[in-house]
């Protein structure tokens, strides 16, 4: 009898602990298969980012806005600008690319003014993508060769500017001319997203003094 006893608390042993392993198992392949899931999610999520990020730049072009403040040779320093180095001003036109403002309203601060001939142009960039069109602004010691200024409209021209992405090296034809004195500005943008520096170039006439 005793002897069956213990035979009965053996097995009962044995089948408790399968039991439990069953359930410990079982726990860990829901785990697994949860942290698979979560993997994908993750995954599926940075894939649509990079998507976001990569179609962003195919419509909008890559446009950094600052500069090294580098001055182009044979550009002159305005000998009596509307506004000098250190003024504060009030920008009041929108060069940059898309729906929201960036530039248009902000406080700036100029970095420097000179006297020049100011292009809008029109180019498709060597980086590929759509054409640009009246871009604001090359100045005429941003080109190529190109000779005596003023150039007339519909010239074209080679642009040896980097203002945005693919913009080096293209060619491009001038929508319009303007002799005027063009200003570097540090501001923040519209939306207080980024700090801008030496951005070029903006017009006497795209600037007021603030009220």
């Amino acid at each position: 009898m005793k002897k069956r006893y213990g035979i009965f608390l053996l097995l009962s042993l044995i089948l408790l602990l399968s039991a439990c392993g069953n359930e410990e198992n079982q726990g860990n392949e829901e785990s697994n298969k949860e942290a698979a899931n979560e993997e994908e999610i993750n995954q599926d999520d940075s894939s649509q980012e990079n998507m976001d990020d990569d179609h962003s730049m195919e419509e909008g072009h890559s446009h950094d806005m600052s500069s090294d403040g580098e001055i182009p040779d044979g550009l002159e320093e305005a000998d009596n600008p509307a506004f000098n180095e250190g003024d504060q001003v009030i920008i009041e036109a929108e060069h940059a690319e898309g729906d929201e403002p960036m530039m248009k309203g902000a406080e700036a601060t100029v970095t420097g003014a000179f006297n020049t001939t100011a292009y809008a142009v029109s180019f498709t960039p060597t980086s590929g993508g759509e054409p640009v069109t009246d871009h604001k602004w090359v100045i005429h010691e941003e080109l190529e060769e190109p000779g005596d200024a003023p150039l007339e409209e519909g010239t074209e021209v080679t642009l040896n500017a980097d203002h945005m992405e693919g913009m080096e090296g293209a060619a491009a034809t001038i929508d319009s001319v303007e002799q005027t004195t063009v200003y570097m500005l540090d501001f923040t943008t519209v939306n207080g997203d980024q700090e801008v520096t030496d951005h070029k170039w903006v017009t006497e006439s795209e600037l007021r003094s603030p009220e």
